[in-house]
């Protein structure tokens, strides 16, 4: 059921600062129930949403500063977000990663917080050597998946990405997310199990 209101067709423009506590609830609602969150998290769904919080609410300024964050809003509401890393980016220096571990372990834990480190270690491994534009995170808000806003934001990403004649990039944890990112020309070039949930990394080619 499509639960945006038709007076306000949804527009996307780029976060700032100031919209970065609704985005980090966007993306702890809208990706609770991802696998490899449970996997990293644990089963208790409330408390998967506080730790997505506490990530996200470091992880998500160091996105923006390394690129943008794309916001999809409906009228005033943001409904989803699109994080993409420019080329040379994506991956956090040393001092990048001393400088979140000090939030990152009180808002996960100890276990959880080194569960996340392996399964980020793990996609770093895989993470294509030419230089792209590395999506994520993206999500819509969970009561809101289904109604096209997640296209919306591929849109605009694609058309930014292809602007500058570069590939694209991606890892995802859900099957039905590798069909919904080949139509956007998206194609698996490897898989595995990271903290044993099925991944799969996708590469866009320059257009």
């Amino acid at each position: 059921m499509n639960l945006m209101n038709p007076m306000n067709p949804i527009h996307v423009r780029e976060l700032n600062e100031a919209d970065l506590p609704s985005a980090v609830g966007v993306v702890a609602r809208g990706m609770r129930d991802n696998p490899l969150h449970i996997a990293a998290l644990g089963g208790d769904a409330n408390q998967r949403v506080k730790r997505l919080t506490g990530m996200f609410s470091a992880a998500l300024p160091l996105v923006l500063s390394k690129g943008a964050v794309l916001g999809a809003f409906d009228g005033e509401t943001l409904v989803g977000i699109a994080g993409m890393m420019a080329p040379g980016q994506c991956q956090p220096t040393s001092m990048e990663k001393l400088a979140l571990a000090p939030r990152i372990i009180p808002a996960l834990g100890f276990d959880a917080a080194t569960r996340v480190r392996s399964w980020l270690d793990q996609w770093a491994r895989y993470d294509v050597r030419e230089p792209h534009w590395h999506l994520g995170p993206v999500s819509v808000d969970a009561h809101l998946q289904g109604t096209g806003i997640g296209t919306r934001l591929m849109n605009e990403y694609c058309s930014r990405v292809d602007a500058t004649h570069t590939v694209g990039y991606l890892e995802t944890d859900k099957p039905w997310n590798v069909k919904f990112y080949e139509k956007f020309g998206f194609e698996t070039i490897a898989s595995a199990a990271v903290l044993e949930t099925p991944n799969w990394f996708m590469k866009r080619p320059a257009r």
